[in-house]
């Protein structure tokens, strides 16, 4: 469990223009609900947020929100991100009890080299690259760990297959889903060389000399004097 404290005030203007000027100070608002909990809204700084975001365990990172109604046992629940600047434009805190069981999404991590790849140049496809889990927040992992050192050009490596550690956590993932595989390397194909007949100037050639030649057989032919009849 984490130790991280996040201090949080209640939000109190709505509206895109103070939402702006909340960004500018370098804070976001935000949501806390829960189970049995009224909806709040809130301040947070992006800092802080960012900070969660970027450890281990990224949004399945269970902190404490400090409020003036006093600190909660949270996790990230759900963001908006601005597509272009890629920053922060909320935030949503779930409430959690530590005793309750949840869904987590947990991140595949992949060990070693493919001999696919390594051998036969074959492409690593990473397919899911998170299992669904059922634990209690404390005995939430940071990764699923997969070794791939024997994965071979055509093979893979299913749900099933994963070496979960812990007997606290259920899989919740279809243990037929293929979590990756090794392709065949791509071969490029050779471009196809058109060759363009060539223009068939022989028979025009032979053509025009008939053509000449019948005129050179009438010519002469009309040259020939014709006989008179005495």
């Amino acid at each position: 469990m984490s130790e991280v404290i996040v201090k949080a005030e209640e939000r109190k203007e709505f509206g895109k223009n103070p939402s702006r000027r909340l960004r500018v100070e370098g804070k976001i608002p935000g949501v806390v609900y829960g189970r049995g909990l009224e909806c709040v809204s809130v301040v947070v700084d992006s800092a802080d947020v960012f900070q969660i975001l970027s450890s281990d365990s990224g949004r399945n990172t269970i902190f404490e929100l400090e409020t003036d109604s006093g600190r909660k046992d949270v996790l990230i629940k759900d963001l908006q991100v601005d597509p272009v600047k890629e920053s922060l434009l909320h935030v949503d805190f779930l409430c959690i009890a530590k005793d309750q069981v949840m869904e987590f999404q947990i991140p595949v991590e992949t060990i070693g080299e493919a001999e696919g790849v390594k051998t036969h140049g074959g492409i690593l496809e990473v397919v899911l690259r998170e299992i669904s889990v059922e634990c209690l927040p404390g005995d939430v992992p940071d990764q699923i760990r997969v070794d791939i050192t024997n994965v071979d050009v055509g093979g893979a490596i299913r749900v099933s297959e994963l070496e979960i550690i812990s007997s606290k956590i259920k899989v919740l993932s279809d243990p037929e889903f293929v979590v990756l595989t090794v392709l065949p390397p791509r071969v490029e194909e050779e471009p196809e060389v058109v060759v363009e007949e060539e223009e068939a100037l022989e028979p025009e050639v032979i053509k025009k000399g008939k053509g000449e030649e019948g005129q050179a057989e009438g010519a002469a032919a009309s040259e020939v004097p014709r006989e008179t009849e005495e």
